[in-house]
């Protein structure tokens, strides 16, 4: 068994010479067998060896007593030993989680503070193969596509590595057994009210007598298979999604017509990608709720919404956007001064003021809009779009909606929420990209200018600008 771990070890580079390693031990087979090969192993790369102990205070006494097991296991080997322990049943009740959700992430939240305090650089794990074979039919039941029947994997990202991944429960008990070694019984291990308790109790015992003796050995190979092809998709989505979406202020915004012409494989690994990144997880994202973005960005309506767990996709004209569920309004209205010079945070945009005299060479710059100060009533107003504004922009006949203006400049719903407009009194005086009103704009007989300048992102890019403002 040593020398297989150690090519487990070896093949995945869990370890590099000198790292210091926390092993997670509950007292159980696993565990058990875990520290000890460490132990054994630890030489060839140098390891030095700290043992960690999550208390999940569930079963009452017998939590106390592994713990109490663990404490002298380490001191027996001459290991540090670190314990920390959460009340797993009320966090799952404040959290609504099941316990085995609960308990996952309390444990793993008391690892990461060690890695995250650069106080170990590893945090070796007791996950088996058979965990792996019972993780890939678990999710397979459930209807997991590859990302998922990847499963346990070996080494993740955060400093969590998994050295018994190839040897089979089986196998770690018969080693503990010839080696003389103990272990703790933990009896919720055989509560048949737990899904996973069922599937390592009844389901694949009767698919290896069944169906096929090597089954957890399959389940495993494919595992393995899985994750090669996700280490794969993982870079080309990263690389793709890079090319195709622009990320502003948190949310993820990509052409509909693009995701929509791409093959299936690619467009759903997008779409996973892009919720992840934004929403922070893929917990409670399942096929449907893919399926219907996909339908969203395949739909020639050009609007639309879908509202999944933590994530709101909204589709505006030719664009797509991800964004949290619960995104701020932006909502914003400020009184403004000529001169002066307002910020609109979540569009990349200043708005600048300047009071100039007519046939001043330089005062302003070409794209300016230009109004008649005598004419506007202060004080006056800097706020962003509500339904229903309307004015009548230079060159119109009359008054013009500016949804209506929205929709024929092609700027999505997102940006239309931000836009930045001026009023005198009840009156629009200016509004970003369309210019001044009619009434108010300057003329050969103005005697005093008031010249509205927008610096930033362009507003001719609707795809482009902040999804969100604040000044």
């Amino acid at each position: 068994m040593l020398e297989r771990v150690a090519e487990t070890i070896a093949r995945y580079r869990m370890f590099e010479r000198g790292h210091r390693v926390g092993v997670a031990v509950s007292g159980g087979a696993d565990s058990v067998c875990l520290l000890e090969v460490l132990i054994r192993l630890a030489s060839r790369w140098d390891l030095s060896l700290v043992v960690l102990h999550f208390d999940h205070q569930l079963r009452g006494e017998a939590s106390r007593q592994d713990a109490q097991f663990v404490a002298e296991l380490a001191r027996r080997r001459g290991l540090p030993f670190h314990s920390g322990a959460a009340d797993v049943a009320d966090l799952a009740r404040r959290s609504r989680d099941n316990l085995e959700q609960a308990a996952r992430r309390a444990r793993r939240e008391f690892f990461l503070e060690f890695l995250r305090s650069g106080q170990l650089d590893r945090i070796a794990l007791g996950h088996t193969r058979s965990d792996q074979a019972e993780t890939v039919l678990f999710r397979l039941l459930r209807g997991s596509g590859t990302t998922g029947l990847a499963g346990i994997r070996p080494v993740t990202s955060e400093g969590f590595v998994r050295p018994l991944i190839e040897i089979s429960r089986e196998e770690i008990e018969r080693f503990l057994t010839q080696e003389g070694l103990e272990w703790r019984l933990d009896h919720t291990n055989l509560d048949l009210r737990l899904a996973r308790n069922r599937i390592r109790l009844e389901l694949l015992p009767e698919l290896r007598r069944r169906w096929n003796p090597a089954i957890e050995k399959v389940l495993a190979q494919t595992a393995v298979l899985a994750q090669e092809d996700e280490e794969y998709w993982e870079r080309e989505i990263g690389r793709l999604a890079g090319e195709l979406f622009t990320v502003k202020e948190g949310a993820w915004i990509v052409s509909a017509a693009t995701l929509a012409s791409l093959p299936r494989a690619v467009s759903r690994r997008l779409i996973r990608k892009a919720v992840a990144s934004v929403g922070g997880s893929l917990r409670g994202w399942e096929f449907p709720h893919v399926e219907a973005i996909l339908r969203l960005a395949e739909s020639g309506t050009g609007s639309g919404c879908f509202k999944g767990p933590g994530v709101a996709v909204l589709r505006s004209l030719d664009w797509l956007r991800f964004a949290p569920a619960e995104a701020p309004s932006g909502e914003y209205r400020v009184a403004v001064e000529a001169p002066g010079s307002y910020r609109i945070g979540a569009m990349d945009l200043e708005i600048r003021l300047m009071l100039c005299e007519p046939g001043s060479p330089g005062s302003w710059s070409p794209g300016a809009a230009l109004l008649d100060w005598e004419r506007l009533r202060r004080p006056l107003e800097l706020r962003n779009w509500q339904p229903g504004d309307k004015y009548r922009p230079v060159g119109h006949a009359g008054e013009v909606k500016l949804k209506d203006l929205f929709q024929k400049a092609r700027i999505p719903l997102w940006e239309r929420r931000k836009w930045p407009i001026m009023t005198s009194g009840r009156d629009i005086v200016w509004a970003l990209r369309f210019g001044p009103a009619a009434e108010y704009a300057a003329s050969a007989g103005s005697r005093s200018i008031l010249a509205v300048e927008a610096v930033g992102v362009s507003a001719a890019e609707p795809g482009v600008t902040e999804a969100g403002a604040n000044v």
